[in-house]
């Protein structure tokens, strides 16, 4: 996290708790439909060697997006909570077999210890749901636009800048 602090004199404004979020300040110099395309834009200014500490990218009209993976049955469940419990069982068994002798026991039950508890984790809040999410998803935050803010000082230098590259 980062500390506000004073475009002109580099130090944190009196009465600023370190630490909160403050509003992004400048002028906006070009939006984009996506953050590759502002993150783009902004990439030129700096290799034009603009000063782009004085740029800010911000994700204007957030929206969290879920997007549905696929269906979740009891069988796909189960498996997967077999295979993330042999996974965290096989980690903690080579952790815990790098010492002791023999290690090939430690670590057999560290993957059978970790398979049982992933099974039964997975199916207790599977079975908690009680069918109202019967799917698997992801979710992400996007923005439904980007707008680069510049401070006044250069703002109309970098919004010549990507118009005439035709990024603005």
């Amino acid at each position: 996290m980062t500390t506000p602090v004073s475009p002109t004199t580099g130090r944190r404004g009196r009465g600023q708790t370190p630490g909160l979020p403050t509003p992004p300040t400048g002028w906006v110099v070009g939006s984009y439909p996506t953050y590759s395309q502002a993150q783009a834009a902004v990439d030129h200014l700096a290799d034009e060697e603009f000063p782009v500490h004085e740029v800010t990218i911000v994700g204007v009209d957030l929206m969290q997006v879920e997007r549905v993976t696929g269906r979740l049955t009891w069988p796909k469940v189960l498996l997967g909570g077999l295979a993330t419990g042999a996974w965290l069982g096989l980690f903690v068994g080579l952790l815990l077999g790098i010492f002791t002798q023999p290690m090939w026991g430690v670590v057999l039950t560290g993957l059978v210890g970790g398979s049982v508890f992933g099974v039964v984790s997975a199916s207790l809040s599977y079975a908690a749901t009680r069918g109202k999410r019967d799917f698997a998803s992801t979710s992400q935050l996007v923005a439904g636009r980007y707008d680069i803010l510049c401070e006044p000082a250069n703002a109309e230098k970098v919004r010549d800048e990507l118009a005439r590259l035709g990024l603005k």
